[in-house]
């Protein structure tokens, strides 16, 4: 039998009295790679930070390579050889990779940094593990998929064997993900035992020996992976039922223009340019995907859509009729819906009922008000209307919505949008952070809006959704639309493109 490298047994962890890990038991054979599944709230992050020194359980043991131990901070665990990559990189930008890596580690020349010492050590292991970056460098200077390298290589360095990753994926493009599987396959044949948590499947499947599925804090089962094993047994285990993978979004004629976006350039919040010179139409009954890897100007140009970012330059024509300079309240009556990338600070108002976020982009229609006076009852009514509508789960209509689940606050979302009868949807990142069930139930609710002549705007990091829901693919990178894709397109053409690589096969938007 393989031995373990990592054992967690009758792990308890309780905040404010929520259970977040429920006497969950958790193995890691030596030099394997163990995929952590799981919905959001299942309680994965919460078992490594324990096992990261960076939460302390109620209850449990651990043992690492047949020792039990305390693990009460993250400097006890990497002594034990365990090191995490965190979903948002720990790195000092202005500082260079190799001062990044030093950081807390002491000095052979003491009072002296031995700098050059460490840069060839870090040219050796680099090397070893197919991790290529210039130690010179400073940290702002390098892409995101260069920046998770460093993150790995000051793991390595400090003599970790036992590595958690949390989302590794998330902020990569596809060439930039296959790479860090090299990586991670040469780590497992070099002895190393690698925890990886993701939520993408086809990932878990490509590179893990086995899984580790947690449903409500709980243990749900470990498996290991085959050739045998599919999505469907993954989503079995994680959410107890079948659940959509491929949805009926038939091929269709495109519709009239709805929305003519010519010649968007806008600046970002720190004043830098974030939109150069965007062109972009939607037509009715057709899904626009926009894919590239987050920051690349997609948050601004849905703001631009939507009337919350002011155009340096460029126009917005819904229907002929020229929004630009417009505030969002006339973008909101024209038909634009939007479905913001953040639901907690743009999408819902957190501490209001649902009752009012409902009714948030017209409490003064005539619908919802008199006079100047809110009609409570229309609007008591009309969220218990919606809640029914969109299977929202909440005791009643007064429920702040801080204190539903992400997916529920998604639905009142879309409860809101959808029910104004929009002619264009703006959808950034609409599935971010939602379970499986959610994110099927989002998609779907896309789709029927496809069907009605909506024109649909989706912006979103995930490949795998923008080709099965859109109908052509625009790639953004660096406030530029690289080109445009047939929904056919592989996804290397696409990773190229956001990478900045524009080859054949691409048209205008």
């Amino acid at each position: 039998m393989q031995e373990l490298a990592v054992e967690m047994s009758n792990i308890m962890k309780v905040f404010k009295g929520v259970v977040a890990n429920d006497s969950v038991d958790f193995q890691l054979k030596r030099a394997s790679i163990n995929g952590l599944l799981g919905e959001n709230g299942a309680g994965k992050t919460t078992l490594m930070n324990i096992l990261f020194g960076l939460y302390q359980p109620e209850n449990g043991t651990i043992s690492v390579n047949g020792t039990q131990v305390v693990i009460d901070s993250p400097s006890k665990a990497m002594s034990l050889g365990i090191g995490m990559v965190h979903q948002h990189f720990m790195l000092v930008r202005p500082m260079t990779v190799t001062e990044n890596i030093m950081l807390g580690l002491p000095s052979k020349r003491w009072p002296f940094l031995d700098t050059a010492k460490v840069e060839r050590e870090l040219v050796e292991l680099s090397r070893r593990y197919n991790l290529q970056v210039d130690p010179k460098a400073r940290v702002w200077q390098l892409s995101v998929g260069e920046q998770q390298r460093v993150e790995i290589l000051s793991a390595l360095y400090r003599g970790t064997e036992i590595l958690i990753l949390d989302e590794p994926t998330a902020v990569l493009t596809p060439q930039e993900a296959n790479h860090l599987f090299e990586v991670l396959r040469i780590m497992r044949t070099d002895g190393k035992s690698i925890i990886l948590i993701s939520h993408k499947l086809e990932e878990v499947l490509t590179i893990a020996n086995e899984v580790t599925v947690l449903r409500d804090g709980r243990l749900v089962g470990q498996a290991q992976v085959t050739a045998e094993t599919t999505k469907r047994d993954l989503t079995n285990m994680m959410v107890g039922r079948d659940v959509l993978f491929k949805f009926d979004n038939q091929d269709s004629a495109l519709g009239k223009i709805k929305l003519v976006a010519e010649g968007l350039s806008a600046k970002n919040d720190k004043g830098l340019m974030a939109l150069n010179k965007i062109s972009i139409t939607l037509h009715a009954g057709e899904v626009l995907g926009i894919a590239g890897v987050d920051g690349n100007g997609q948050k601004e140009l849905c703001e631009v859509l939507t009337g919350l970012r002011p155009l340096l330059s460029g126009q917005v024509i819904l229907n002929g009729r020229d929004l630009t300079g417009e505030n969002p309240k006339e973008f909101i009556k024209t038909g634009i819906a939007h479905i913001p990338e953040d639901r907690h600070k743009t999408g819902l108002a957190m501490n209001f009922p649902l009752s009012k976020n409902f009714i948030l982009k017209e409490f003064d229609s005539p619908n919802f008000s008199r006079r100047g006076f809110l009609n409570f009852k229309a609007i008591r009514e009309n969220a218990e209307l919606r809640m029914d509508e969109y299977k929202i789960k909440a005791k009643e209509h007064s429920v702040k919505a801080k204190d539903l689940s992400g997916g529920n606050q998604q639905k009142v979302i879309l409860a809101r949008e959808l029910s104004s009868r929009p002619e264009i949807i703006i959808a950034n990142q609409p599935t971010r952070g939602l379970d499986i069930g959610a994110t099927e139930y989002v998609r779907q609710k896309l789709l029927e809006e496809k069907g009605k002549g909506v024109g649909v705007l989706l912006i979103s990091a995930d490949l795998e959704e923008v080709r099965q829901l859109a109908d052509r693919i625009a790639v953004i990178y660096e406030g530029q639309i690289m080109g445009v894709l047939d929904r056919s397109a592989s996804i290397e053409q696409i990773g190229l493109l956001m990478a900045g690589v524009k080859g054949e096969g691409v048209e205008a938007c």
